[in-house]
């Protein structure tokens, strides 16, 4: 165990777990779901959703690790049931696939960053030429994914820890720097009305749907990182509520995140709240868009937001980064007895290599960007899209209805209760377990299952609820 590491303090922990759930899924991803999802309606769902369900998962995912000090492949045979472990595979492999795409979107921001600084606004409305380069978009995804296996490399408390307790905070410095000046810019009451006053008329099935699954994405959830870094904690850390600090950090975050982009986007727009739904919902707003935002800024102020907005967007994918290349790492650390230097760099390189077709298919390659037409879709689908399909929508909402199975059903929660019970907990922690206990074993399944099931059939089959 001792080889493995630990987090030297809870709030090590804490800041690990968080930055692992906060990342581009907060940044990039949330906002233009807020904006296709009708603006407050989606926020409104998207909190409840990461509170009443996500919570809970991520509470039996912590105590699944801490109790067999093992990466997500072994703990279910160190708890007794081998044949649990293709949960742990599924994780694993979920992790993987997001990493490969992840870490090309990752380079487009760090890229972005060094184009800021030297006053290349145009690069928004050149994005598709600029995604076309894979010599530089290599380049870039090359030096992310070494910042990335160079802390991990350094272990637990050395490197993600320590990490984590330097990112995080600059992090939450950059975002509330970045909303302040939004707010001083005109029209941005119109942004924040669109984004902090629902509208429920615009509440569908839809919306929903899109709301559980940004939910489940931005906390990590059904890809092993939760139990890879549980595996690392302390017996006497309070897993509730470490486990309810890491939600709702992720979830202000994400809030702080739309508090800072609608304002831009209705500067942009001039405060025409059809204009700020159609632009803040589309998925490229942030690369195509924004960079004439920070243009009309003026080129000396321009420099510096820009440049601070896309330093902020690749501090949020690096602190996820690390997380997802950690459970691969931990598992080859683990099972295959690979000393964690190498296991570090040999996952970062495969990787890489998984994550090439991702990066052409984003311009370079025909054959990558049109790769499959699946059933009851208009249009074909890019690698990219595909592997996103796979490895987050799918592959997350199955891993999560499974684990909530595994911990109520099948462990039982009278080990679960034990493993998560915290003998100074005061009269909120009761409550908070009490309801973990009961969502873990009703609400999860039912829900995560009804996801899972909707994804499945809507997205291979054509057949859409």
């Amino acid at each position: 165990m001792a080889s493995r590491g630990n987090f030297n303090s809870r709030l090590g922990f804490i800041l690990a777990s968080a930055g692992s759930a906060v990342g581009l899924g907060n940044i990039w991803k949330f906002p233009f779901e807020v904006g296709a999802g009708g603006g407050a309606a989606f926020l409104l769902i998207y909190l409840c959703f990461a509170l009443l369900l996500c919570f809970p998962v991520m509470t039996a995912e912590i105590a699944i690790g801490r109790r067999t000090n093992s990466s997500p492949v072994g703990a279910f045979r160190k708890l007794g049931f081998p044949k649990w472990s293709g949960v742990g595979y599924l994780g694993l492999a979920s992790g993987v696939l997001i990493l490969s795409f992840y870490n090309v979107v990752a380079a487009w921001s760090f890229g972005y960053f060094f184009e800021m600084v030297r006053g290349n606004f145009s690069i928004g409305a050149n994005f598709s030429d600029y995604t076309a380069d894979l010599i530089k978009i290599s380049i870039y995804g090359v030096l992310f994914m070494s910042a990335t296996a160079f802390i991990v490399s350094r272990g637990v408390s050395q490197g993600i820890e320590r990490a984590a307790k330097i990112m995080m905070p600059s992090l939450i410095i950059l975002i509330l720097g970045l909303i302040i000046y939004s707010l001083t810019l005109p029209d941005a009451l119109a942004g924040i009305k669109y984004y902090l006053l629902p509208d429920f008329s615009k509440l569908t099935g839809s919306v929903v749907y899109s709301a559980l699954g940004q939910a489940f994405f931005s906390l990590s959830l059904g890809m092993g990182a939760l139990i890879t870094f549980g595996s690392y904690l302390k017996k006497d850390t309070n897993i509730v509520s470490s486990a309810a600090i890491i939600t709702v950090s992720d979830v202000s975050i994400a809030f702080l995140a739309g508090l800072m982009m609608f304002p831009i986007v209705a500067y942009l727009t001039q405060g025409d709240l059809q204009a700020i739904s159609q632009i803040s919902g589309e998925e490229s707003f942030i690369f195509q868009t924004m960079p004439a935002v920070f243009e009309s800024l003026g080129s000396t102020l321009g420099v510096i937001i820009g440049g601070l907005f896309f330093l902020l967007l690749s501090f949020a994918a690096l602190t996820s980064t690390i997380s997802l290349l950690e459970v691969p790492t931990a598992f080859l650390v683990d099972e295959k007895k690979i000393q964690r230097s190498k296991a570090t760099w040999l996952v970062a390189l495969v990787v890489f290599l998984v994550g090439i077709p991702s990066m052409l298919g984003a311009g370079s390659s025909s054959f990558f960007a049109d790769f499959i037409r699946l059933p009851g879709m208009e249009n074909s689908m890019s690698f990219m899209a595909v592997v996103g399909l796979v490895g987050g929508s799918t592959f997350l909402s199955l891993g999560g209805f499974l684990i909530s199975i595994f911990t109520a059903y099948v462990w039982k929660k009278r080990n679960f209760n034990e493993e998560i019970y915290y003998e100074n907990e005061g009269r909120l922690g009761r409550l908070l377990r009490l309801y973990v206990d009961f969502a873990i074993g009703v609400i999860c399944p039912i829900v995560l299952g009804i996801l899972c099931l909707v994804t499945i059939l809507n997205n291979y089959f054509g057949i859409s609820w």
